[in-house]
């Protein structure tokens, strides 16, 4: 056996393996294990991790979370919520010909002072008109505007992964046209806010 093999051999033996939990949004749920040398070398790292790990709901495996570990402390590794997404092949299931897909990207401040940047879609039951996709993408982001300003940081974020904010919107939304669904389909956190 080389030396400098054995001596790698010996290194990855000596990591320490830590838990990691999901942001306080999702109750501290534990959703998986990383290893590392030491502690420090985890801050900041980023992990997806599917919704339906949390919740183990099937109907929400096209949701996937974003978390960054953001402290370390006694084996654990707490993170921060950094974004979500919608997979692929998801969102191809939903859009069908002869329908509109109206999209929305606002960035929301949050009442606790997260800045975030969320994309918001609605899917029609057919062809709009523009001035219709300009009153209902108005509706969006009137509804996503006035959630985040209500509500802190971990509240929103819950609401809008579990389709509480496009609900509203959808309900709203309806009224200029008929809706197949709308969405939230991406986030993204862009500052965090004062004391976190």
């Amino acid at each position: 056996m080389s030396g400098s093999f054995s001596r790698k051999l010996v290194k990855a033996m000596v990591k320490a393996r830590f838990k990691v939990l999901a942001p306080t949004a999702f109750a501290l749920t534990e959703v998986g294990e990383v290893f590392a040398s030491s502690p420090d070398k985890l801050i900041k790292r980023t992990l997806w991790v599917n919704f339906f790990t949390l919740t183990g709901d099937i109907s929400q495996q096209h949701i996937k979370l974003l978390f960054q570990i953001d402290k370390v402390e006694d084996g654990k590794a707490y993170t921060i919520f950094k974004g979500h997404d919608l997979t692929r092949d998801y969102l191809r299931s939903l859009i069908r010909r002869g329908c509109s897909k109206i999209d929305g990207i606002f960035d929301v401040l949050t009442k606790d002072g997260f800045l975030l940047r969320v994309t918001i879609m609605a899917i029609t039951q057919k062809r709009v008109k523009s001035s219709q996709e300009k009153a209902i993408r108005k509706i969006m982001r009137e509804v996503v505007e006035q959630k985040s300003a209500k509500l802190n940081f971990d509240e929103f974020v819950r609401e809008m992964i579990l389709g509480k904010v496009a609900s509203e919107a959808f309900n709203t939304a309806k009224k200029i046209c008929p809706l197949r669904r709308v969405e939230v389909r991406k986030s993204k956190l862009l500052l965090k806010g004062e004391g976190k």
